[in-house]
């Protein structure tokens, strides 16, 4: 079975975890204080879960998924997320991370500058704009009418595919809104921001997002 490596323990980190145990996934997870910290989650998680570090998590994942905050990304492991896959949660609440003048220029996406940091991994933008307890509540089956949709974005499209897989897997629809480069149209204080939508809803609110807020 797939393990996923997850760097993050927070609320979408944890959110993601039991969704993917629930699915039958391996999850070694991670968070910035220690694998020790993490004795509660895992013990809830079961024996497809266990805690390591960063850098562990990142080399026993077949993908992973990164959800720290957007100034701690510097910080990720580089190495072991080679050729792999990453899936990132992050948006830009400068109130948290400090200013970055290219985001707030419209310069450049937070998923972009994850993608710089890991020049020889595959970045796919996934699971930014929901709120974390409806990760393991909203999902439905495939063809359930008013299925909600979540979009991810990929400069590399087997990433976006893969995405798209998890994304049905946790019972949503999958709106692909290109590039790295257009990932900002679903991030904070966008149309689709945390809002329930249908694939033609988001595609929409896609369409109408401002750059800059």
């Amino acid at each position: 079975m797939t393990t996923i490596g997850i760097i993050g323990a927070g609320h979408i980190g944890s959110q993601i975890a039991r969704k993917a145990v629930e699915l039958g996934y391996d999850v070694v997870i991670s968070n910035s204080r220690g694998p020790e910290t993490l004795t509660d989650l895992v013990a809830e998680l079961g024996p497809r879960a266990r805690a390591a570090t960063a850098a562990e998590a990142a080399a026993a994942g077949e993908f992973a998924v990164v959800t720290v905050p957007l100034r701690s990304i510097g910080d990720l492991p580089v190495y072991p997320l080679e050729g792999k896959i990453v899936i990132d949660t992050n948006n830009y609440y400068w109130e948290r991370d400090g200013r970055f003048p290219e985001l707030d220029s419209g310069e450049a996406t937070t998923s972009g500058l994850l993608q710089k940091h890991l020049p020889t991994s595959k970045v796919a933008k996934g699971f930014n704009h929901i709120m974390a307890r409806e990760i393991t509540t909203d999902g439905t089956p495939a063809g359930t009418a008013g299925r909600r949709a979540l979009a991810t974005a990929s400069d590399y499209p087997e990433a976006a595919e893969l995405v798209a897989r998890l994304y049905d897997e946790f019972g949503f629809d999958t709106v692909n809104v290109g590039p790295l480069s257009e990932s900002w149209r679903v991030e904070r204080d966008r149309p689709a921001y945390v809002v329930r939508q249908t694939a033609a809803e988001l595609t929409e609110s896609v369409a109408r997002a401002p750059r800059t807020v």
